[in-house]
């Protein structure tokens, strides 16, 4: 596969991205959607994995929309050349709403005051802003409580009667997708629809209702509506690891994090390993020392103690995992007496698992969180290494009825 990353770097850790499992997934997920369109969420630099490079190879695998949590996000799309629709819906005030308007990006309304400068960007650029008015159904966190969606919905479409905005969508986020039997994934459907009817009884021509992310795109398909909103699983990690994992939705983790050793060396039985001495090696070993740390994004919670391994990682064919704590810039690993490895030689710490590499999954069980933190949190100064970006086009043409 043909390699693309930014200018070559000495950084002796990398985290190699695959476009086309990231296209694979997309087609995947349009799969299990039944033909609902895929908005492939790409908020937080892709997940980790390039903002740019992941949406082209979203669209390159059959995403139709695009959505991102913040402004600036959807801009640097629009800045790339990336033409398709895109949705931004997390913002407070004072955000770029002119540059985002002019710019033909679809904007989240979630209180009156979001609407007021959406309206006001829109005057000012002559442009109709394309608004989706987002609904609290249950989850506690961004959206219109549903007692105040009437007088919002009010306020919108005397906008759209004005020409300053049109009302394209209504959507939602629900709080317990990734456990599909919880009894509020039905209370906040039930929500959802109420509001849905709510607006159309109001008025509002809906174009896309949304409320589904992975977990529900993979689990249940009463919830897909007019558009799915993937976001974890378009990086080939999986929302519901108690049901499934990557490959048994069909999907391919699309990161490997790795680092190469800096130095290899002989140590005696009683050596204390990294700050504290929570690991003491137990026997004359060799220490392998791997350039990378929490500054990268590595766990301090899977740190390694005398009782049980830290983070797994891959080195010689063999799992092995970090020894003591885990610091800024190194991880230890205890080799072996007789281990063979030399400074230079490739540490993984995850990937697919196709070659018996750890998961990004693996890293949060031992870490107590989540596969998404995992993948996120990998540090900008790990530089990304591009592969299998043959197929993926530099910009790609929205569809005309959506602009």
């Amino acid at each position: 596969m043909a390699r693309v990353s930014s200018p070559v770097s000495s950084y002796p850790a990398r985290a190699v991205v695959d476009l086309a499992a990231i296209r694979s997934n997309v087609a995947a997920l349009r799969e299990h959607a039944g033909g609902v369109p895929v908005m492939a969420v790409v908020k937080a630099d892709g997940y980790g994995h390039g903002l740019v490079p992941s949406a082209r190879a979203a669209l390159a695998g059959g995403a139709t929309w695009l959505g991102v949590a913040q402004v600036d996000e959807a801009l640097a799309l629009r800045t790339a050349g990336i033409t398709a629709p895109v949705l931004a819906w997390l913002y407070g005030p004072g955000a770029p709403l002119e540059a985002a308007v002019a710019a033909r990006v679809d904007l989240s309304v979630a209180a009156p005051w979001a609407l007021d400068g959406v309206v006001v960007a829109a005057r000012a650029t002559g442009v109709t802003a394309r608004v989706h008015v987002k609904v609290d159904t249950g989850l506690g966190r961004n959206g219109v409580p549903p007692a105040e969606l009437a007088d919002l919905l009010d306020a919108a479409l005397r906008a759209q009667a004005e020409g300053a905005v049109a009302v394209v969508g209504l959507f939602s986020h629900l709080a317990f997708a990734d456990a599909p039997d919880h009894p509020t994934v039905r209370g906040q459907a039930a929500v959802f629809a109420d509001a849905v009817a709510l607006a159309e009884r109001a008025g509002a021509r809906l174009e896309v209702r949304h409320l589904a992310n992975s977990a529900a795109t993979l689990t249940d398909a009463s919830v897909r509506y007019d558009l799915v909103r993937p976001g974890l699983a378009v990086y080939g990690l999986s929302p519901v690891p108690q049901v499934g994992d990557p490959a048994s939705f069909g999907l391919t983790p699309a990161m490997r994090l790795e680092a190469d050793l800096a130095l290899v060396k002989r140590v005696p039985a009683g050596q204390g390993v990294s700050y504290a001495h929570a690991y003491t090696t137990p026997r004359e070993t060799m220490l392998g020392l791997v350039p990378i740390g929490y500054a990268d994004g590595v766990p301090r919670h899977a740190s390694g103690t005398q009782d049980r391994w830290g983070g797994p990682v891959q080195v010689g064919g063999r799992r092995l995992g970090v020894a003591g704590r885990v610091c800024m810039d190194q991880v230890v690993l205890d080799l072996g007496p007789d281990a063979a490895e030399q400074a230079g030689d490739t540490v993984v710490l995850f990937g697919s698992g196709a070659d018996g590499e750890p998961t990004a999954e693996d890293w949060a069980q031992v870490a107590g969180t989540i596969s998404y933190e995992i993948v996120t949190r990998v540090g900008a100064r790990v530089p990304r290494v591009v592969v299998g970006d043959e197929a993926v086009a530099p910009t790609v043409e929205a569809d005309e009825d959506l602009q």
